[in-house]
């Protein structure tokens, strides 16, 4: 790759990068999960992002929370509460068919544009996945598209349960309140985990990634001021919020100097320690 062509050229291309955490993460002795297909996956643009994107290291630590409290909402839907169908939304490089212990009669539905797919595919087509895996090569701004996916599978599925990893960020309000109402119009969709980030949290973001992501046309943007209050009117409900903050310094990958800052808490105003603790988070919405 040329040193001075831009590491994003194409939103997709943050599916790379985030494979790329995972590859990072499963190379350390005491690694919360194993992704045996992250660096492959990654490539060679993963490398060169881990060497050149600004802040990459700094991102590393909030990536894996992401990933693990993601992994333990799924399992959970699955295993205890019966999920039979799994929607994975803008699904990216996501292994987690191939990884997980999963049913082996679990449907798993991915959805994302065909170039991601197809790249997918070719990197894993001597891989077998745990569980029924469906790719579906669709643009989620297709809306009749969508709705008919949605419907198809909601139709066919007793508990169904959405995943939407590092995709609400980059959609207006607008987009993010109609793919909720259309998530919702299958009865049988019980469940949706997010990744959610509150107003103070998206301007770190975007001085931090926003000029790499330029040359991407991709701009982070949904941080609603209400938080999860923004899904109710859409008929979803919070079930359960688990912060970024906290879940980090449960699984050791806190961010440097987590210690100061947890310090200086001891004097905030209990407003404020609640504004920090739900800076960032892992959400899993139920429909109402």
């Amino acid at each position: 790759m040329n040193s001075s062509s831009p590491l994003l050229e194409n939103i997709s291309d943050t599916a790379r990068w985030v494979a790329m955490y995972r590859a990072l993460e499963s190379d350390r002795p005491d690694a919360h999960f194993r992704d045996p297909y992250a660096r492959l996956l990654a490539g060679e643009q993963g490398e060169e992002m881990a060497r050149r994107l600004p802040g990459f290291r700094f991102g590393s630590w909030p990536m894996v929370v992401r990933t693990c409290v993601f992994d333990e909402l799924l399992l959970r839907c699955v295993e205890r509460d019966g999920a039979d169908l799994v929607l994975n939304l803008a699904a990216g490089l996501d292994t987690r068919p191939y990884r997980l212990p999963l049913p082996a009669d679990l449907r798993w539905v991915e959805v994302d544009l065909p170039a991601v797919l197809d790249y997918k595919d070719a990197k894993l087509k001597d891989e077998r996945p745990h569980c029924l895996r469906e790719s579906v090569r669709l643009d989620l701004n297709d809306v009749e598209g969508r709705r008919a996916l949605f419907s198809r599978l909601g139709a066919v599925a007793k508990k169904a349960v959405a995943v939407s990893e590092g995709l609400l960020v980059y959609l207006s309000a607008e987009q993010v309140g109609a793919l909720a109402d259309d998530l919702h119009a299958p009865g049988s969709f019980r469940w949706w985990i997010i990744d959610l980030a509150s107003p103070v949290l998206l301007k770190r973001l975007q001085k931090t990634y926003g000029p790499s992501l330029a040359g991407a046309n991709a701009v982070m943007q949904f941080a609603p001021p209400e938080g999860t209050e923004f899904f109710r009117r859409h008929g979803w409900k919070e079930a359960e919020f688990r912060s970024t903050w906290e879940e980090a310094h449960r699984l050791k990958r806190e961010m440097p100097l987590a210690w100061l800052f947890r310090f200086m808490a001891r004097f905030a105003s209990a407003q404020r320690r609640e504004m920090f603790r739900r800076m960032g988070a892992m959400v899993l919405l139920e429909r109402e």
